[in-house]
């Protein structure tokens, strides 16, 4: 019996660019039958953000936070020409021209491969995120278990 293959990938950045291009790997490396868990931290994230607005009690900074990040995938800016936020609606225009998965439907696609998608707990305290704020199909762990997933790793990668 062949020996299972992991892929691991750390979405630190809140960039819709350079979350798709981890998707669209955790999507391919799952259908290549590996065990993908994308470990998401800081403004990472803002992927697994629902985009609705929750009634959560928070304090000021934490609150501040909250409304400086983009709720949900959907509205994350560009790496690059975000164009005072145009960028991203030119992107998806041609996205859509030539048939290209959007991101949410990246995530969604990557949970029905079973991908892990896991909140890293200590930048959710740091930013005052609160776990109805992301999506309930997540899971939650410190650096911990992702150094144990990456430690077993063949492919492991920091976006």
């Amino acid at each position: 019996m062949a020996e299972t293959k992991k892929t691991t990938i750390v979405l630190f950045s809140g960039d819709y660019d350079k979350a798709m291009a981890a998707y669209i790997i955790a999507n391919g490396a799952a259908a290549y039958d590996h065990e993908v868990t994308i470990f998401h931290t800081f403004w990472g994230l803002n992927a697994l953000r629902k985009p609705e607005k929750q009634s959560i009690a928070k304090g000021k900074l934490e609150a501040m936070f909250g409304k400086m990040m983009p709720r949900g995938a959907d509205r994350m800016g560009l790496s690059n020409m975000n164009f005072l936020g145009i960028g991203p609606k030119l992107i998806k225009k041609v996205m859509k021209k030539h048939n290209a998965m959007p991101l949410p439907e990246l995530i969604d696609m990557a949970r029905e491969q079973d991908v892990r998608l896991i909140g890293c707990t200590m930048t959710m305290d740091l930013l005052g995120l609160d776990e109805k704020e992301l999506r309930d199909d997540i899971e939650y762990a410190g650096v911990a278990a992702y150094l144990g997933e990456a430690s077993d790793g063949n492919v492991n990668l920091f976006i």
